[in-house]
């Protein structure tokens, strides 16, 4: 057998192990942690709903907002986001995903939250 063929032989093996090694070390997404239920009880009985948001698995408590679909045209209108799709309040807090809000001078500005 010619070094050239041992020499490919051998790579094709390393990288079969690098692979293998490598796939072993990926660990599987946790399942999160659980609101407690001293702090499950909190939330609905103030309206709210547990539920996951954003990138992590963690539960969290989405809670209404008291002006929620109220018409602004800035942050101060709002006590949660003034949201610059609709020129209404939020309905809940907290909000994840891409949104565009109106900020305190009524500008829009486009957030990422995960």
């Amino acid at each position: 057998m010619s070094a050239a063929r041992l020499s490919a032989g051998w790579s094709r093996h390393l990288a079969l192990i690098a692979v293998l090694t490598l796939g072993a070390c990926v660990e599987e997404a946790p399942d999160g942690k659980r609101l407690s239920e001293a702090d499950r009880a909190a939330c609905l009985m103030q309206g709210g709903t547990v539920g996951r948001g954003g990138l992590l698995p963690d539960e969290v408590c989405f809670r209404p907002e008291p002006d929620a679909g109220k018409s602004c045209t800035a942050a101060d209108d709002c006590s949660g986001v003034c949201l610059a799709d609709t020129r209404t309040c939020s309905p809940v807090s907290p909000l994840f995903g891409c949104f565009e809000f109106l900020d305190e001078t009524g500008q829009t500005v486009g957030i990422c939250i995960d």
